[in-house]
């Protein structure tokens, strides 16, 4: 039985603690991508409520106020309240969150919302444990002085999120956000709304002041876009596209930024590799959550001894994956999010084969409702290619071949992006030489797709700057304040 009833579905604004509808009284459809029909209509958000929104978290972040009063130890409280909470409603936030986005639910050690629920929880606790440990230093200056450091909030933090993993993204920025007594609007996808609303629910629950948190629904040209330029704001964080960033860098003037950007990432596959366990790790890469991953390992580069032997084994391997929509508990396979990426998938895949790539697997859609890609396979892909140098963001994997590391190194690092790679060997010596010539963030050597929490995450290059998780993801909400104070008496 669903445990989600479309009629009971919060889809109004979240503003000052309450729910409210849109001041222009606009509302948008979100789609279940499995189905093409429509879940429900929600507020759509614009300027007017993008003003409402920061001037409540203003107010929150005011000296004296609630929120700029709590120690830092209270704040730890909420978030680890607010984590209980998601904890509770576990099973319904799975679904929620496979309904609107289309991925599996994953209840059977397949991906799916069950690990993006797990992984949400575990950021709300590893920030709640942070956030009476955040501190500044006293440092020996020359001079008969104190001199000390403070790690004081950044203020007003405009968050806009993706909607590939909507609950996730979500705890990357109000975690860290929350734990270093910022205060914080949020705008969700227009294509995937409905888990950051729920989410709001449960921080007012958890006990959380009235406008510390405002959460949005909206589209980029007037949510998005009003909330980069508006200058109550003191900080963007973003995570999408790098032409999207590109775009709000122009707009946001002097604001501080963290941006968690695209890629086009390699994984190699060294001759030496153990090769059923590279497959494995290079379809978790390549296909999980249908390809709609930043650090997709879209770019396989497996060395020319062991070429052939992996590209049939790989084609094996995605035939036995399952294609269907969330209700189906064995699907490991869902649609893409809407029809928009559906499309631009589907074009990837005919330049891939007009081209002269060869398609070994997949390469049209499965079925005849939703926006299912089936799982695609191209060989002999050349680095010319649209398919070898532009982000798909569908499960189309690219298998090129390479001969020497220095060769592999070279052509790896040849791109904008910088994001992620993996490294596939039984020498770990010969694995560890490549992941230090590798120009990307993160590096999985004989795996891919480690999210620990207690690690940080970010980009090269046109990938991004700033990091998420790990202790690193403080230092984007955080300033630093320099104090000196004169002593008498003799220096000691």
């Amino acid at each position: 039985m669903s445990l989600v009833k479309i009629p009971e579905l919060e889809t109004r604004l979240f503003i000052n603690n309450e729910f409210i509808e849109s001041q222009s009284g606009k509302t948008f459809a979100t789609v279940n991508p499995a189905t093409e029909e429509v879940i429900c209509q929600v507020q759509e958000a614009d300027e007017a409520d993008v003003d409402l929104a920061v001037a409540a978290a203003t107010r929150a972040f005011e000296l004296g106020s609630p929120w700029r009063s709590m120690a830092a130890s209270e704040r730890g409280k909420l978030l680890w309240k607010l984590a209980d909470l998601l904890e509770q409603h576990s099973d319904y936030l799975e679904e929620l969150e496979a309904l609107d986005n289309g991925k599996p639910m994953g209840r059977k050690g397949q991906y799916g919302s069950k690990v993006d629920v797990a992984l949400t929880i575990s950021v709300y606790r590893y920030a709640a444990g942070w956030a009476d440990k955040i501190a500044g230093d006293v440092i020996p200056v020359d001079g008969n002085s104190l001199c000390y450091t403070r790690k004081e909030p950044v203020g007003v933090c405009g968050a806009i999120i993706p909607w590939n993993f909507p609950l996730a993204m979500q705890s990357w920025k109000l975690a860290p956000a929350l734990a270093t007594g910022c205060t914080v609007v949020l705008k969700s996808s227009e294509k995937t709304p409905l888990s950051a609303l729920f989410v709001s629910k449960l921080i007012k629950e958890a006990g959380f002041p009235a406008g510390v948190v405002n959460t949005l629904s909206g589209f980029g040209p007037t949510a998005g876009e009003a909330m980069v330029k508006h200058p109550g704001i003191d900080k963007i964080a973003f995570t999408g596209s790098t032409l999207t960033a590109s775009r709000i860098l122009q707009n946001c003037g002097l604001k501080r930024t963290t941006m968690e950007l695209g890629g086009k990432s390699p994984m190699i596959v060294c001759d030496d590799a153990d090769l059923d366990e590279a497959i494995e790790h290079c379809h978790v890469g390549l296909f999980l959550n249908q390809g709609q991953c930043c650090c997709a390992s879209s770019r396989i580069f497996v060395q020319e001894s062991i070429y052939d032997e992996f590209v049939k084994k790989t084609v094996e391997k995605a035939k036995t994956m399952k294609v269907g929509e969330y209700t189906d508990l064995d699907a490991s396979h869902g649609p893409q999010v809407d029809e928009i990426q559906f499309k631009r998938v589907m074009g990837y895949i005919e330049k891939g084969k007009a081209e002269g790539a060869t398609c070994k697997l997949g390469g049209d859609r499965h079925g005849e409702k939703g926006y299912f890609v089936q799982p695609t396979v191209f060989a002999d892909v050349d680095d010319h290619m649209t398919i070898a140098k532009e982000e798909i963001f569908g499960p189309v994997m690219s298998v090129l071949k390479f001969k020497t590391d220095a060769e592999v190194v070279l052509r790896a690092n040849t791109t904008m992006y910088g994001l992620a790679a993996g490294i596939m060997s039984k020498s770990i010596s010969r694995a560890l030489g490549l992941a230090n010539q590798i120009r990307a963030g993160s590096v999985w050597v004989n795996c891919y797709d480690d999210l620990s929490v207690q690690a940080p995450f970010g980009g090269y290059k046109s990938s991004g700057h700033g990091r998420e998780k790990g202790k690193e993801m403080f230092d984007n909400y955080l300033e630093t304040k320099c104090v000196f104070v004169p002593l008498d008496g003799p220096k000691c």
